[in-house]
This record gives C-alpha cells, sequence and structure tokens, in this order.
C-alpha cells in the first residue's frame, strides 16, 4: 500500500488519507524525511558560492519540509491517539529525531554559512521578516550550542539524545498511571454531587473498560474538578490521592529517577553552553531574558497570594466544622480534597454561584458554534464550515474548514473533544500543517480536550473550566489559523513560551462578556438563557478562591525553576525530599494544598517543552490583563478591534520581536496592576 505521508504535499490542505495510514508509515515517512534533509544540508554546507540568505538561510528554512509534516503527523497521533506499536516507535525515533536535530543545529559549517551571512546583513537589501530570519536562525544556533569546540559539542549530542529518551518515558508513564489510576466507585452514592451528565459518563467510562459501576478518569492536575462537587469525603479523599500519587508509588512507571536524571542532564548541558544552570539556558530565547528577571515578576506575588490563601483557609475551616457540627461528626482539620467542595459551598453563600449547576448553560454544540466560533467572527471576520468528508486522525475528531471575510480559504481547524484512554491528558493545540507564504501552504491547527462523554443520546454538558479550556486553546488556534508569515519558522505560534500563551488567555475575556454569553448560553432543555442575575454574581466573585488559584499556580512555576536552578553536576538522589523542601523554601508549603502538578506527573516541564518556563502563564498574563482593559476601554467586541489585534498580533507570529508586536498594538509596554486587580492582589 502506498504510504499516505509521501503524497500528502498533493492532498487538500496537505494532510494525509488518515483511513489508510498505518504505524510503519510513519516509520518510513521519519526515515525518508531524515534522508531527504540530510541530503539537502549536505548541498547547502557544500555549495563552493560564498554564502548568501537565498543560498544559505532560505535553502535551510526549506529544508525538512516532509519530515517537518511527517514529525507534526507522528507526534499528534501519539498524543492523542496512541498504542502500544506507535509507542514503541515513539521511544525508537526519539533519540534518532534528536540526533537529526543537533546534526542540523550544531553543525561547526553550517553555521559558519550563517554567520556569514549574518554579518553582511546590512548589506544585503533584505525585508523586514527575512532580516529577522537571519537573526533568528544565527541565534537558534548559537543557543543550541554550534559554536562549541568538538568534544563539548559531542558530548552536548549523546546528553540530547538520552533527554529525548527520558522525555519520552516520562510521559508514556503519566499515560498508563493515569490509566490505572482512574477510581472506580460501585455505588452511586459515592458520587452524590455531581451531574446526571457526568453519572452518565462515569458509567460509560467503566463500560469501555468492562467494568460495573462508575469509573472517574483522572485528569492533568492535581485537583480534580469533582473535588467541587462530590459530597462524600472519603470518595473526594481516593480520588485526590489517586491524582497526585501518579508515578510515585515505586511500580514500573514510577518518575522517581526520571526526573533525577533529567535534571542533572539539563544541568550539565547549561554548563556545557557556559551558563549556571537550565532556568538560565532557556531564560535567554524567551522575552524575560534572564532569571533574574522572572524572578523580578513572580517573586513579589507569593506574599499577597498566600495572604489570600489563608484568609480564604479560615473561611473554609469555619464552614467545614459547621458541616461536620451540622452532621454530627468530629471536628477535623481541612484537607487538600476538602478545598474546592467547601469553596463552592463558601462561594454559594456568598455570591449566590453554583458553579456546578452552571453546566446547564453549557452544552458543547452551543458553545463551540454559539460561542467559540461566533466571537471569532465577530471579532476577525473569520466563519466555520465543518467538513465531514476531511476524514482527521480519529472519528471523534471534528474538521471544520474555516473561510477569511471575503470567502477564502484561511485553513482548516480540528477539534478533538473528549477523552479517551490513548490521549494523554490536560488540553492543547497543535499544528498538522505550518502557515508559510515559502510553500504556500495553509494552517491546519488542531485542539485537544479531555471532556468526560456521556452515554449516546445524552447531552454533552460542559463545566466552567471546560468552557475556559476551550476559548483558551482556540486562542492558540487563532493564533495559527491568522498567521501570514513567509517563513514557517517563524509563523503562528512558533514565538517565546512566555509570550505564546498571551493570545489564548486574552481569548478566555470573551466567556463572560455580555453579547457573547447572551448568544451561547443557553439551558439545554428549555433554551432559556442563562439568567441575568447569576452573571452578576459570577462577576462578584471573580477575585473569590484566587489566593488558592494563585498560589497553586505559583507552587508549580517556582518548583519548575528550582528544579532548573540546578548547578551542572548536581544531582537530586531523592526527589520527594527537594521537592518538600523546595516548596518550603520559596514559602509555599502549606497543609491545605499542593502544587497543581507535583514533580512525578509533572509533565509540562518534564516531557512538555516547558521546562524551566511554566512560569510562562503568569508572564503571558500580565500581556493579557493588559489587553482586555483596553478592549475594555476601547469598546469590547468590535470588529475594529479585532482586526488591530490580528494585524498588530496574532498574524505576525515570530515576524518581529513579540513585545514590538505588543507595543504597536497597545502604544506602550504593559503594565502589571490590571493583572494585580484581576487576582485580587492588589
Amino acid at each position: 500500500m502506498p504510504n499516505p505521508l509521501l503524497d500528502a504535499a498533493d492532498r487538500p490542505f496537505g494532510l494525509p488519507d488518515f483511513t489508510v495510514l498505518e504505524t510503519e508509515h510513519h516509520r518510513e515517512a521519519l526515515e525518508a524525511g531524515m534522508a531527504e534533509q540530510r541530503a539537502e544540508l549536505e548541498a547547502i554546507v557544500g555549495n563552493p558560492d560564498e554564502p548568501t540568505f537565498d543560498n544559505t538561510v532560505r535553502a535551510l528554512e526549506a529544508s525538512g519540509r516532509l519530515l517537518g509534516l511527517a514529525r507534526r503527523i507522528f507526534h499528534n497521533q501519539v498524543a492523542a491517539d496512541s498504542e502500544d506499536a506507535l509507542r514503541a516507535l515513539d521511544s525508537e525515533f526519539a533519540p534518532l529525531l534528536a540526533a537529526h536535530g543537533d546534526a542540523l543545529l550544531l553543525d561547526p559549517e553550517l553555521f559558519a554559512r550563517v554567520s556569514a551571512v549574518r554579518e553582511a546583513l546590512d548589506g544585503l537589501g533584505l525585508d523586514a521578516e527575512s532580516r529577522f530570519l537571519v537573526e533568528r536562525t544565527w541565534r537558534r544556533m548559537q543557543l543550541a550550542g554550534a559554536g562549541l569546540d568538538d568534544p563539548r559539542r559531542f558530548r552536548l549530542m549523546e546528553v540530547n539524545q538520552e533527554l529525548s529518551r527520558l522525555m519520552t518515558r516520562f510521559q508514556e508513564n503519566l499515560l498508563a498511571e493515569t490509566n490505572d489510576l482512574a477510581v472506580p466507585f460501585r455505588d452511586p452514592a459515592e458520587l452524590d454531587g455531581l451531574s446526571d451528565s457526568q453519572l452518565s459518563a462515569c458509567r460509560a467510562a467503566a463500560e469501555a473498560r468492562g467494568l460495573d459501576g462508575f469509573l472517574v478518569t483522572l485528569v492533568l492536575f492535581s485537583d480534580h474538578p469533582f473535588l467541587a462537587q462530590l459530597t462524600q469525603r472519603e470518595s473526594r479523599r481516593r480520588l485526590y490521592e489517586a491524582s497526585t500519587q501518579r508515578c510515585n508509588r515505586g511500580n514500573e512507571h514510577d518518575n522517581n529517577a526520571l526526573v533525577s536524571r533529567i535534571t542533572a542532564l539539563r544541568a550539565e548541558r547549561a554548563g556545557l553552553l557556559g551558563h549556571p544552570n537550565h532556568a538560565a539556558v532557556v531564560a535567554a530565547d524567551e522575552t524575560a531574558g534572564t532569571p533574574e528577571r522572572i524572578d523580578e515578576v513572580v517573586q513579589p506575588l507569593v506574599a499577597p497570594a498566600l495572604a489570600n490563601l489563608e484568609g480564604e483557609a479560615q473561611s473554609l475551616q469555619s464552614r467545614m466544622d459547621a458541616d461536620h457540627a451540622a452532621r454530627g461528626v468530629p471536628a477535623e482539620p481541612l484537607a487538600p480534597w476538602d478545598w474546592s467542595f467547601y469553596a463552592e459551598q463558601v462561594r454559594r453563600e456568598r455570591h449566590a454561584v453554583d458553579t456546578a449547576g452552571l453546566s446547564s448553560w453549557f452544552e458543547y454544540e452551543r458553545v463551540l458554534t454559539d460561542g467559540v466560533f461566533w466571537t471569532a467572527t465577530q471579532l476577525y471576520g473569520i466563519s466555520f464550515v465543518e467538513r465531514p468528508d476531511l476524514v482527521a486522525y480519529h472519528p471523534q475528531a471534528r474538521t471544520f474548514e474555516v473561510l477569511d471575510v471575503d470567502g477564502s480559504t484561511l485553513g482548516l481547524f480540528i477539534h478533538d473533544v473528549f477523552t479517551r484512554d490513548s490521549k494523554r491528558g490536560g488540553a492543547w493545540m497543535n499544528n498538522l500543517v505550518e502557515q508559510n507564504h515559502l510553500f504556500g501552504e495553509l494552517p491546519v491547527v488542531c485542539n485537544n480536550l479531555n471532556v468526560p462523554q456521556p452515554a449516546e443520546g445524552e447531552p454533552v454538558l460542559l463545566t466552567l473550566d471546560e468552557v475556559t479550556t476551550m476559548f483558551h486553546e482556540f486562542g492558540h488556534a487563532l493564533h495559527g489559523l491568522l498567521s501570514d508569515a513567509t517563513y514557517p519558522s517563524l509563523s503562528g505560534t512558533n514565538v517565546s513560551r512566555d509570550f505564546v500563551e498571551f493570545p489564548s488567555q486574552v481569548n478566555e475575556m470573551w466567556i463572560t462578556w455580555p453579547e457573547v454569553v447572551a448568544h451561547y448560553a443557553r439551558h439545554h432543555t428549555t433554551g432559556e438563557p442563562i439568567p441575568a442575575q447569576v452573571l452578576q454574581a459570577m462577576e462578584a466573585a471573580s477575585t473569590f478562591n484566587e489566593g488558592f488559584n494563585t498560589t497553586e499556580y505559583l507552587a508549580s512555576a517556582l518548583l519548575d525553576q528550582q528544579w532548573h536552578r540546578l548547578e551542572p553536576g548536581a544531582v537530586v538522589d531523592d526527589v520527594q525530599a527537594f521537592e518538600r523542601e523546595a516548596l518550603d523554601r520559596i514559602g509555599l508549603a502549606n497543609p491545605w494544598i499542593g502544587p497543581r502538578y507535583r514533580s512525578t506527573y509533572f509533565s509540562h516541564t518534564f516531557a512538555g517543552g516547558y521546562d524551566a518556563g511554566y512560569y510562562s502563564y503568569i508572564f503571558s498574563e500580565v500581556l493579557d490583563a493588559d489587553t482586555v482593559e483596553w478592549f475594555t476601554e476601547n469598546g469590547g467586541l468590535l470588529r475594529e478591534n479585532g482586526q488591530r489585534f490580528r494585524d498588530e498580533v496574532l498574524s505576525r507570529g515570530l515576524t518581529r520581536d513579540p513585545l514590538q508586536g505588543y507595543r504597536a498594538f497597545r502604544g506602550r509596554d504593559a503594565r502589571i496592576e490590571p493583572l494585580l486587580a484581576r487576582r485580587g492582589l492588589g
């Protein structure tokens, strides 16, 4: 059977025929792609002519087209619909792909040619984007270690290959543990507090595994959403402990040794590159620039967040004591599995907001078409047409053609919303095809979520958190879909980690914007709009529990920094002790809550590309909160406002310095005060 990946470029939207795609096709395409790019690189390096933009930098940018597509399709499949053979192939190819990437980035002859073009840059008469490509290409190679001597360069390549194997294994272990530790319940009384739709999803999850009763599948982070609803304390405890024990049970999926080795190798790598630690290596290529700058923004948030947390804890303890007294149950101290449940009780009493009850107004199809899509139409003039004829990589994934204002095709959007055992946890956006004018390619963008699927015929009702995730991930999708870049490496979301979350966070502002929520938040049975008093109460409660939310996040962001500020040669033998001591050292160890992610299941930092970069969310949120202020001051959901944001931010990708784009949009640098007000930290 012909390999559908090898002729994908000739098919609609550059996608393979997924209906005939098999595991071995991935192997063949990856091998062919690497061989093709090696030949292209040899031609560049072996060119006897003097280095020019066209014969070196542009040629390098144009190389690896097949490999790029094959890698994106393969890694999407591994993340969204994996199986044993595919995971085995991932483990096999991770070090091979790392070695191939190093052969490119660390090639001294190629670096010499790129450096020669950079030195002559002012006399080349290039447009601004091409100039930026030269600088960016040189910078990537320089930061990767292309200028090292041979012994250090060869050791760096060994380190990179080992890291690729270990990070792949970390993710495999986490997927296995997340599936293995799903919590079974036999009696529906144990799940008292869940909605009918949620119970239906739990029953369907149990049936899918051939189990009786109900099965609660785990989410990526520590504080499972059901903890806010389950009235039975023992059920909450079981769910919380299952979530936080992942990959820390001393079994074949334990990640402690992997965390120790990954951090040691990253520290060694930093030393080879001439940096004091891995955090410095990462920050050098971010908008932050240095770890010290990260500290300047993040550390001042800790004390006010903790002050808010302590006040919240007192309120929740009082509410829990009253609850236990009313039921004749002995008083007990507030535990991590109690926080979200009693926070909801207090929220309901103070603000008349029941976040669990909101699901009746958040039916999936309405949220997607009348909320997410409709908002994009109002702001950017784009529209969406579902294309069932364009079959995606899984039967649950839906494909939409995206049309611009003039009716021309912008690209494709693939939405894959439901959880399954073959999908990794969390939610994410990724490209299958990156927009670029170099090859005339339109973007193909995916959003993956992990919403439990109810039984057939039951409505898909989303929690407020899931609605937020849908809008957030679609903000990333817009960044890819509205890209207008010549070169693929500068397109869409190929920006620094501490900027990439900015457009996605901005898109969250529309969830409760009056015109938007009135359009999509309709009761799934009556069609009635969500009551105005509920929206008013939600607004009044906007900073409620922010001590918890901010502290939980900061604990993970600063734990990530602690792991990656280890000096070269440092090795942590006891991962759990290091985590406890690190949290205590930064002042975020407390009995009520832990980090959003503990080390052994912190896939963002040990498998997901956010190593020493989890701070990015709060860094980007400074821009986001300032931008929300701008939209609010300028009339909100207006076509001209969306066009300005599209022109200066979303369409630009990395074709210029991202902060330069922000200044062009906002007219100044971002202020931190809107963020402090939003999180109740002022």
